[in-house]
């Protein structure tokens, strides 16, 4: 059951919304002033992982990637 996070282009409010199955047909709308013009966000992660075998480090690199925004991507070390 994926919960997708979402962000109003109109009132720039962002909401999850959980889809219970991959079936289900849908019209999302923002739950504040009910635009149904959103994009799709990449959300944050709690989740932290330690070194590989080689002792290798997630790097995190953030850049800009439009006006007033910033893209976040990790390097993640796999088996050597």
């Amino acid at each position: 059951m994926p919960i997708f996070e979402f962000r109003c282009l109109k009132c720039g409010n962002v909401f999850e919304k959980l889809f219970i199955t991959g079936q289900e047909e849908f019209a999302v709308h923002c739950p504040q002033c009910q635009a149904d013009s959103l994009e799709r966000v990449i959300s944050k992660t709690n989740y932290v992982m330690g070194p590989g075998k080689g002792g290798g480090k997630t790097k995190m690199t953030t850049k800009s990637c439009g006006s007033g925004n910033s893209c976040t991507s990790f390097e993640i070390p796999g088996p050597e």
